[in-house]
């Protein structure tokens, strides 16, 4: 499933924006959304054994929002769905495996306490009480704050994070238990039906918007990381992506529209002397084909909202 090439174009997108019609535009992106996570969810339900939803996906591919949209149609579906991070299960910053270069290696699947998150998984699934870690990025420490969790016998686990579909995880979980989603997006947007702006555009602006806003980091310097990004997303993360059992396509028709908002003014900061400055001039010049669209438009509970601010699911 896919969004309709006729409306990922430029032209369709800025019409219906001038027209008056953005609020259509994101209404239909968000039921694009909502019929992909409905389908899911009922592949879900028809598994009776499953109790542990696994949603992967590289940078800035709205995994956390995808989790606990997909929690929101679970429950509609009479199941008792529980959105949990792997993020919390980070090892302690001393303890975080190193690049050739010695710099710590955060994208890693050996970044994550393999065998606590497996031992607590079991627990759960068994029905038993765990201690709940909270990761402290900070202080580069995992915590334990006196959360508890125990599972109903109807309850799924949601899991999001970047390594979720990595076998090594979960390899002693039972196959039957697990459902598996890759999430990122998918439908790259026409310029003029020949030239095409690629899906990485969008996850880019996605992370550059959500660094510049919570981090403090300029789109220079969102830019200047991409490359690491990139390399652990080709060892980690892609090499899984046909693991999945559902496929979940998290591109937005409003997208780079809203996103323009947000950045562009940033991205011109980027001084023309910098190694950085032809990617943010790249970025600027497929913004430029958009008309902007104001954040009003957009719903709390869109995934957008995880990079620009203002979910209601308080990620981001």
């Amino acid at each position: 499933m896919s969004i309709p090439e006729s409306k990922r174009r430029v032209a369709y997108i800025n019409e219906m924006i001038e027209s008056g019609h953005a609020a259509q535009l994101v209404a239909e992106g968000e039921a694009y959304h909502n019929t992909q996570l409905a389908a899911i969810a009922d592949a879900i339900c028809r598994r009776e054994q499953v109790r542990v939803v696994l949603i992967c996906g590289p940078s800035s591919s709205g995994k956390t929002s995808t989790s606990h949209k997909l929690c929101l149609e679970l429950l509609a579906h009479g199941k008792q769905p529980v959105a949990l991070s792997l993020d919390n299960w980070y090892v302690d910053g001393s303890l975080t495996p190193l690049k050739e270069d010695g710099t710590k290696d955060y994208e890693s699947v050996y970044a994550l306490d393999i065998k606590q998150l497996e031992e607590d998984l079991k627990a759960l699934i068994a029905g038993k009480e765990i201690a709940l870690p909270t990761f402290n990025f900070a202080e580069e420490c995992r915590e334990y704050l006196g959360e508890t969790l125990q599972l109903e016998n109807d309850a799924i686990m949601v899991i999001e994070g970047i390594h979720a579909l990595n076998p090594i995880l979960t390899e002693h979980i039972e196959h039957d238990c697990k459902f598996k989603i890759y999430a990122a997006p998918m439908s790259p947007v026409s310029l003029d039906g020949e030239r095409w702006i690629p899906t990485y555009v969008h996850r880019l602006l996605r992370r550059m918007s959500r660094d510049y806003r919570t981090r403090g980091k300029s789109p220079q310097m969102t830019i200047a990381s991409w490359p690491d990004v990139r390399e652990g997303e080709v060892k980690w993360i892609e090499p899984f992506q046909k693991e999945a059992d559902a496929q979940f396509d998290t591109s937005m028709l409003y997208e780079l529209p809203a996103i323009r908002y947000t950045v562009e003014t940033a991205l011109q900061t980027v001084p023309a002397t910098a190694k950085e400055y032809q990617v943010a001039e790249q970025l600027l010049y497929y913004l430029s084909f958009f008309e902007g669209l104001e954040a009003s438009y957009i719903p709390r509970t869109s995934i957008l909202r995880e990079f620009i601010g203002g979910s209601q699911f308080n990620v981001g």
